[in-house]
């Protein structure tokens, strides 16, 4: 699963071909969530509630760099791009 962004100690991941709506998985510690990329809504797991803000803030900021990802996680040979860490 490639990395796409690490920040704050938050990892930002994406599978290839995973399954939809279209999403990216973000890591902090033990805890682990689904986020959805179209509103930000938790599909699945959590995190702590100011990892969540932090998490929501740079999806705000880089959604469309996202779906872009996402669009190529459904190709053959996906060539995932690194998104700019939250400052």
């Amino acid at each position: 699963m490639p990395e796409l962004s690490r920040f704050y100690g938050i990892v930002i991941r994406m599978f290839a071909d995973d399954h939809t709506p279209p999403h990216f998985h973000a890591l902090y510690g033990e805890h682990e969530m689904l986020i959805r990329i179209e509103d930000g809504e938790v599909i699945r797991g959590g995190m702590p509630r100011r990892q969540l803000r932090l998490v929501r803030a740079w999806l705000e900021l880089h959604r469309e760099e996202l779906f872009e990802n996402w669009k190529q996680s459904r190709e053959d040979s996906p060539e995932f791009k690194k998104i700019e860490p939250l400052r």
